[in-house]
């Protein structure tokens, strides 16, 4: 079973959890000071990547919400083409950048919490059936869980290797 596969509402959110859990404790001991630090193995600083995940949890909630609202929704976002993905990455850098790491760490959390009681607010249905909401696409595109799994679940497992060899690599940047 491939791993966005989930038997119920519950696993997703478990799963999903868990991860960010794990994920969060990864940034613990970084010094502040060195939040955008960027090193050559490690594509995103560790700032950008709790952006980045602020960013994908909003747009993901907002096509959901705008289409339940009967409002035009724009994938990925509003400006942004699938193949402009960098400079909307910039834009949520560019947006939490005044944001120190332990308050980044604050809204990530309370965005994870908001993700949670999104998610436990849809039916089983509207997670597992493809085509239950139009963002999710066509029948050969993915069905919501899928998409929840890709913005959620997944780069909170990945991210945690790219903080763990950003540590590595500086230890310095370590209180």
């Amino acid at each position: 079973m491939p791993s966005y596969e989930y038997s119920s509402k519950q696993e997703l959110l478990d799963t999903i959890h868990a991860l960010y859990l794990l994920l969060d404790a990864e940034f613990d001991g970084i010094d502040n000071t060195y939040k955008d630090t960027r090193i050559p193995e490690v594509d995103k600083t560790p700032a950008e990547i709790i952006a980045y995940q602020l960013g994908w949890l909003e747009l993901v909630m907002d096509w959901d919400q705008s289409e339940l609202e009967g409002r035009t929704f724009h994938m990925p976002a509003q400006d942004y083409k699938w193949n402009e993905l960098g400079g909307l990455y910039q834009s949520f850098y560019s947006r939490y950048a005044e944001y120190s790491l332990p308050g980044l760490r604050g809204l990530l959390r309370q965005s994870e919490q908001r993700w949670l009681a999104w998610i436990g607010m849809l039916r089983e249905e509207e997670l597992f059936i493809q085509g239950s909401r139009k963002w999710t696409g066509t029948k050969e595109q993915w069905p919501m869980a899928r998409w929840i799994h890709i913005n959620s679940a997944a780069p909170f497992k990945s991210f945690r290797g790219k903080i763990r060899k950003w540590k590595k690599h500086f230890p310095a940047a370590l209180a």
